[in-house]
């Protein structure tokens, strides 16, 4: 295993309501952290926060404290985050953690390589991704208890156990804010007039919306703007764009009108749905009135050479939208590699709807439609961030809901005509990417 960085050697876990346990060579700590904590240092609770305590362990471990100046850069620093959500359950075994050695009931179809990193080997079908294991740290023991998509996907996308584990219940107005809603309602940006995006949404489990994508209890007013396919410029841009009939100051001569009719009802004031309108309403203003902002989202403002690198397809071209949008300011984007997790019950041989929920037939799923595409995919997101500089300043976590079972068999209850994996959340998988990060595998 590469040595890590010596600001950056202890490699941070924790839970829900449960101290940070931090591994190093010299020392284990533990300093109990809630959840106000996690708000008050970053956006993504133990992610963001991590890497910025990581920067504070020389004093916690009896060493000087670098100063300022000396303290290198890290997530604590970084002005935007990308989660690239594999929602269904990326197989682990299929991606980050192959078992070359494993009995063949264990180990798959597939073989394994080399990586950039020595020591450290990927799946056959992430030739691209490989080649970028430099810049990245793959984490292969993280776990929880929460065993099917819609409360993992909850538990993923808001930092909160579902009150009901292991269910597929639909979203509701009780429920925990996603981790944008929360950065909307304590820290909003002001380059964009929106500070959470949520790209190829929402997510689906297999056909209904998944719970946690959504504001929950803060209300409508800091629900994530959620965009659709955005391979369908229309989708995007068609009411973007300005009428030619309509100038600015109509447009905010009609503003204007609006805000004096809802000051004149006595429940605006009082009326939570009311209040939650008007500040949809001042969004969706901020937005049409700010060239810079409508061109965000315009994907025919980059080169033909660039989009095909990218990959001309779903999850391709939201994670092209997701840099742009990083370029613009917008500080969280969410891309949801496939929109449902088993799309491909439904839609058999369409590659574009298959998610990673792969109880059978996971070697041909993951072989001819989902590992191609989220290969070229990440690798050109991770190539053009590093190009641009931006690494040094977007934190990008790559991760599925859980992961799957160890052993390839057969599951009777659903679609698929050869063996497969079961869900399984001990360990799971995911990878962080940055340029600041110096680590390349952590087992605990």
């Amino acid at each position: 295993m590469p040595d890590v960085d010596r600001h950056r050697r202890c490699s941070p876990f924790m839970g829900p309501k449960m101290p940070l346990r931090s591994v190093s060579e010299q020392s284990l700590c533990t300093v109990p952290v809630n959840r106000r904590e996690w708000l008050r240092i970053g956006t993504l609770a133990g992610l963001s926060f991590g890497a910025s305590y990581a920067s504070t362990m020389p004093h916690a471990i009896g060493k000087e404290t670098p100063s300022d100046a000396d303290t290198p850069i890290g997530f604590g620093r970084a002005k935007s985050v990308i989660i690239l959500l594999a929602s269904g359950g990326q197989s682990q075994l299929e991606t980050w953690d192959p078992k070359p050695n494993a009995p063949d009931g264990i180990r798959g179809e597939f073989s394994s390589i080399a990586t950039s990193v020595p020591g450290v080997r990927f799946c056959e079908y992430m030739p691209r991704i490989a080649r970028t294991a430099n810049l990245m740290t793959i984490v292969r023991s993280m776990s929880h208890d929460d065993l099917d998509h819609g409360s993992a996907i909850y538990l993923s996308l808001t930092g909160q156990f579902h009150p009901r584990k292991s269910s597929n219940f639909p979203p509701r107005p009780e429920d925990a804010p996603a981790l944008g809603a929360i950065l909307q309602r304590v820290r909003p940006t002001g380059q964009f007039p929106y500070s959470a995006i949520h790209l190829n949404g929402p997510v689906l489990i297999p056909d209904t919306p998944s719970p946690g994508q959504f504001a929950g209890f803060l209300g409508r007013t800091y629900d994530p703007l959620i965009i659709g396919d955005v391979t369908q410029p229309s989708i995007i841009l068609d009411g973007l764009e300005p009428q030619p009939e309509l100038p600015i100051i109509r447009q905010s001569a009609r503003t204007s009108l609006v805000e004096a009719i809802d000051q004149a009802r006595k429940q605006a004031d009082s009326d939570r749905s009311m209040r939650a309108m008007n500040e949809l309403y001042r969004q969706a203003h901020s937005l049409l009135q700010s060239p810079r902002c409508r061109q965000a989202f315009d994907l025919s403002k980059e080169s033909n050479t660039v989009r095909d690198r990218y990959g001309r397809f779903r999850s391709g071209q939201a994670c092209l939208l997701a840099r742009r949008l990083v370029e613009a300011g917008v500080p969280l984007v969410t891309v949801f590699l496939n929109e449902s997790i088993r799309g491909q019950d439904a839609a058999f041989g369409q590659t574009d709807a298959y998610g990673w929920d792969t109880h059978n037939d996971i070697f041909d799923s993951m072989k001819n439609h989902l590992l191609p595409r989220f290969d070229i995919s990440l690798s050109a997101l991770l190539e053009d961030l590093h190009q641009r500089g931006l690494l040094d300043s977007t934190l990008v976590v790559c991760m599925g809901e859980f992961g799957r079972a160890p052993r390839v068999a057969p599951e009777p209850n659903f679609a698929g005509f050869t063996p497969g994996r079961k869900h399984s959340v001990l360990p799971l998988s995911f990878a962080i990417f940055s340029s600041c990060w110096s680590c390349h595998r952590v087992d605990l």
